[in-house]
């Protein structure tokens, strides 16, 4: 029998993509507390290469850290729209990813952009915002194409949560999970991880 407690952990040990670092360091100095962690965006990477020649979304740009990962993942066929409401930081991701030909960063609220797109239809979507996983999340979901992935982060308790934001949480997995048209896991992976494909 294989023994895989030295090698199985929660370590990330391939290459980062190449604007990570740089991205990482501004996003410390401007102060920005939410960025997506490596555990995150690794995964994020790995699910973004099982879609070739595929139309990808992201609900919140940040200062470009899953950004990178999930441009890292995507072959040159494929697309990344990617939107936040915040100029300060998605002037960073502009700064190290605008010359990337297959990402269009959009300045935009969130359900101002959900609003003015539904009808399109996107391979590969990563909710990092409110919209579209605790507001408009049935407009979002309508996006999402036959064998779609839908991706969300932070649903473990984290520190800066509200009072009551648990269970604005809980409700929101229980919603997910009784979807007909989804297949939904769970994971106790980073900062608790929920992915979705659409049926």
């Amino acid at each position: 029998m294989f023994k895989f407690a030295g090698i199985m952990n929660d370590a990330i040990t391939q290459r980062l993509p190449k604007a990570y670092s740089d991205i990482a360091e501004e996003t410390r100095r401007l102060g920005f507390t939410m960025p997506s962690d490596v555990q995150t965006c690794a995964l994020l990477r790995t699910l973004a290469a099982s879609k070739p020649a595929g139309r990808f979304l992201e609900l919140g740009t940040g200062s470009g850290l899953s950004t990178a990962w999930i441009l890292d993942g995507m072959d040159r066929e494929s697309t990344l729209v990617s939107f936040d409401h915040d100029e300060t930081v998605l002037a960073v991701a502009r700064k190290y990813l605008g010359d990337d030909e297959r990402l269009s960063l959009v300045l935009s609220d969130g359900a101002d952009w959900v609003q003015a797109n539904e009808g399109q239809s996107f391979d590969f979507i990563f909710a990092d915002t409110w919209h579209g996983k605790y507001l408009l999340l049935d407009e979002v979901l309508a996006m999402l194409s036959h064998g779609g992935l839908y991706i969300v982060d932070d649903m473990l308790p984290q520190p800066n949560w509200p009072e009551g934001h648990q269970e604005k949480a809980l409700a929101f997995i229980e919603y997910l999970e009784s979807r007909d048209d989804l297949w939904v896991v769970t994971q106790h992976w980073a900062t608790g991880m929920i992915i979705g494909v659409k049926r």
